[in-house]
C-alpha cells in the first residue's frame, strides 16, 4: 500500500505534457503521401545538392538552413534570422504563400538540426500552425519503397505571402542572463556534453568561444532528443530528459547551442511535449564574445 501510494505522488508531481502536439508538427511517410501532389502543398529538403540530385521526394524543392538566415561576414554572427522582408521574399520564391502546407525534410548529410532550424524559422514568421518535420526525412521515405526523383520541379510561381512579424520567440544576452535562474524559465544547453562540461571547445580560431556553459544552464543535448536516423526519440523518453533538467509543467524552455542550430532540435523536442520555447540565436558564439559568465563541469 505505501509503494502504491509513493507511485501515485510521483506521477501527480510529473508535468502533465500536453497531448497531440506531436501529431500537429510532425509527419510520416504516409502522411506525406496521401497529400503529394496537393495543391498548395510545399516540400522543402535541407540538405546539399549533390544529395538531392541523386534523390529527392517528389515535388520537394531544395533549401539550406543559410539561406533562410541573415548574412554572415566581417563582425555578423553565423546563423541569424534573416530581415522579415528578405525571409518573406525568399519564401514566396519557393512557393510558400498564405495558404500553403509546409513539410520540411531532414538529410543525413545535413542532420536533423538543419531541418529543425528551418521549421523554428517558419514558426518565428508565423507559419508554424502549417508546418511539419518529415519522420525520418528523405530516408525513411524511400524505406517504404516510396518513389524518388532526380529531376528538379519547375521554377515555382512567386506566392502570395502576407507581410512576415516575427513572434518573440528569440531572444537576447540580456534576456539569458535575467532569466538563467528565473522561476518559471529552464536555461537548457543543447550542445554536447563535452562542449557543456568544458571537455571540448568550440568555436574556430577566428572566432573562438569559451569553455564551459552559460552560467545556470542545464545540459538537453539535442542528440538524446532526436536520433542519427532523423526521427525524434520516444515521446516519454523526450519527456523524461526534460523532467531530469527540471522542466516543469508551464515553464518556458530557453535553449542555445554553438550557433542556434542544434538548439532547434532540443527545442522542437520540448514544443512536441507542448512546452513554451525560446531561442538564444546570438547562443555560445554571442555569449562568449560579450564575455558572459560561464561555469563548467556536469549538471
Amino acid at each position: 500500500m505505501r509503494a502504491f501510494i509513493v507511485i501515485a505522488i510521483v506521477l501527480l508531481a510529473a508535468p502533465a505534457w500536453a497531448q497531440g502536439a506531436r501529431e500537429r508538427l510532425v509527419a510520416s511517410p504516409s502522411w506525406l503521401a496521401k497529400r503529394l501532389g496537393e495543391p498548395g502543398l510545399v516540400i522543402l529538403q535541407v540538405g546539399d545538392r549533390a544529395a538531392y540530385e541523386a534523390g529527392h521526394i517528389p515535388g520537394s524543392r531544395l533549401v539550406t538552413a543559410a539561406e533562410l538566415a541573415a548574412p554572415t561576414g566581417g563582425d555578423a554572427l553565423s546563423l541569424e534570422l534573416p530581415d522579415p522582408a528578405v525571409l518573406r521574399a525568399r519564401l514566396s520564391a519557393l512557393g510558400v504563400g498564405d495558404t500553403s502546407q509546409i513539410v520540411v525534410v531532414p538529410t543525413r548529410e545535413a542532420g536533423i538540426q538543419s531541418a529543425t532550424r528551418v521549421v523554428f524559422t517558419l514558426d518565428t514568421a508565423g507559419l508554424g500552425g502549417r508546418t511539419r518535420l518529415l519522420e525520418g526525412g528523405a530516408a525513411a521515405w524511400a524505406a517504404e519503397g516510396r518513389p524518388l526523383s532526380t529531376q528538379a520541379p519547375k521554377p515555382a510561381s512567386p506566392a502570395r505571402l502576407s507581410p512576415i512579424r516575427y513572434r518573440s520567440a528569440v531572444v537576447d544576452a540580456e534576456f539569458v542572463r535575467r532569466h538563467a535562474r528565473a522561476p518559471g524559465y529552464r536555461l537548457v544547453d543543447a550542445r554536447l556534453p563535452e562542449f557543456y562540461d568544458g571537455a571540448r571547445t568550440g568555436g574556430s580560431p577566428e572566432r573562438p568561444h569559451k569553455t564551459g556553459h552559460i552560467a545556470g544552464a542545464v545540459n538537453v543535448p539535442f542528440n538524446t532528443v532526436a536520433r542519427s536516423d532523423l526521427t525524434l526519440a520516444p515521446a516519454a523518453e523526450i519527456a523524461a530528459r526534460f523532467r531530469a533538467a527540471g522542466v516543469k509543467r508551464g515553464d518556458t524552455v530557453i535553449a542555445y547551442c554553438h550557433i542556434g542550430q542544434q538548439a532547434s532540435a532540443t527545442l522542437f523536442a520540448a514544443r512536441t511535449l507542448g512546452l513554451k520555447v525560446k531561442l538564444y540565436d546570438g547562443s555560445f558564439e554571442e555569449w562568449s564574445r560579450l564575455g558572459g559568465a560561464v561555469a563548467t563541469g556536469p549538471r
